[in-house]
């Protein structure tokens, strides 16, 4: 049923996404109909990697999820970035690990707990996680910080900072990758192969795979080029475009699995997919987007965040600490999930 909805979504948000582009339409339309194209796209690409990891076996696997799975995401902030528009590639990078923490946890807590008193699922992976989020914010604070402690005289160090800090964070990012993979992966095991059979071979999954990048990098294209007129049309600032609009689309896919895995009873799951993918965000897109910026943006971007960003980051691995202490969860602390999301979302509203 999913399948045919998100078939049903490309074929038509894709070429009109397009038509309404060269038509020279509103851009709240080019924006609207690119938005819900990329919805699909993304989920594609997520199940042709699925795919290939399946068939490639559990190392080389990882990598590949590793790799691509915040493709979508990526993709559209690499658009942003050639555009000049870096503050709203780092309101993407916020929204984003929010809304994974914060909306796909809540709604899978809420969902899988209705008819259920309470779900459990590994507190071991779930904190070792949580530690990784917590370092993740720290680097990502730290611009901020040195910031607000040097004043003025921290400016022209930002660049060099960030790109130190990216570094750092890269090799973290391996690292937990190393632990997960290797030496720790029997605590990852136990949700394996709960998605069915992968029937795609490698090169439907490869070119499947192949088609949906390309397709999302030309969604990218004309969201982007079609976000500022967007925002005026609503009266809604770029910021808050980035953090809630961009992240959801960009994310919407992910947030469907873990919905689903968790109405199954597969918390373990859906805590893991809401904690890699925030994870894959900070430590993998966040640096790939400050070195890439050095050559291909029209000016380097830093790490430093808006304050606001700092603290709703920290909120929310606060948030996700908390939850992960006892292994289970019920409908209750999802709901209060939901509501630090829906809290930071108006603060983000109000951001002139």
């Amino acid at each position: 049923m999913i399948e045919r909805v998100f078939a049903g979504l490309l074929i038509v948000c894709g070429p009109g996404a397009i038509a309404a582009h060269f038509l020279h339409a509103p851009d709240t339309a080019v924006f609207l109909l690119s938005a819900l194209a990329v919805v699909p796209l993304a989920h594609y690409v997520g199940h042709a990697t699925e795919a290939l990891a399946h068939k490639v076996g559990s190392g080389l696997g990882s990598l590949l999820n590793a790799s691509f799975g915040n493709a979508a995401e990526l993709i559209l902030a690499f658009a942003a970035l050639r555009a000049g528009k870096t503050q709203m590639v780092k309101a993407s990078i916020t929204g984003s690990i929010i809304g994974n923490l914060l909306l796909i946890l809540g709604l899978s807590m809420v969902v899988g707990g209705a008819k259920r008193a309470k779900q459990k699922f590994n507190p071991v992976a779930a904190l070792a996680g949580a530690s990784m989020m917590y370092l993740a914010i720290a680097a990502l604070a730290m611009p901020d910080l040195f910031h607000l402690a040097l004043g003025p005289a921290a400016e022209p160090r930002l660049i060099g900072l960030s790109v130190g800090i990216s570094v750092v964070m890269l090799a973290l990012y391996a690292l937990s990758l190393f632990f997960s993979i290797r030496t720790h992966a029997h605590l990852y095991t136990d949700e394996a192969g709960v998605e069915s059979e992968h029937p795609w071979s490698i090169k439907k999954a490869g070119l499947v795979l192949a088609a949906a990048t390309a397709g999302t990098a030309l969604m990218a294209e004309l969201l982007v080029h079609a976000v500022a007129g967007a925002s005026i049309r609503w009266g809604l600032t770029e910021t808050f475009v980035g953090v809630i609009v961009l992240a959801v689309v960009g994310n919407a896919a992910e947030h469907a699995t873990a919905v689903v895995m968790a109405s199954k009873d597969k918390m373990d799951l859906s805590f893991n997919i809401a904690v890699e993918s925030s994870k894959q965000i900070a430590l993998f897109v966040a640096p790939v987007l400050v070195l890439a910026s050095l050559k291909f943006g029209p000016a380097p971007m830093s790490l430093e965040f808006t304050h606001l960003e700092t603290a709703g980051l920290g909120l929310s691995v606060g948030a996700l600490t908390l939850t992960a202490l006892d292994g289970e969860s019920h409908w209750l602390e999802g709901a209060m999930l939901l509501a630090l999301y829906a809290i930071l979302a108006v603060a983000f509203y109000f951001v002139p």
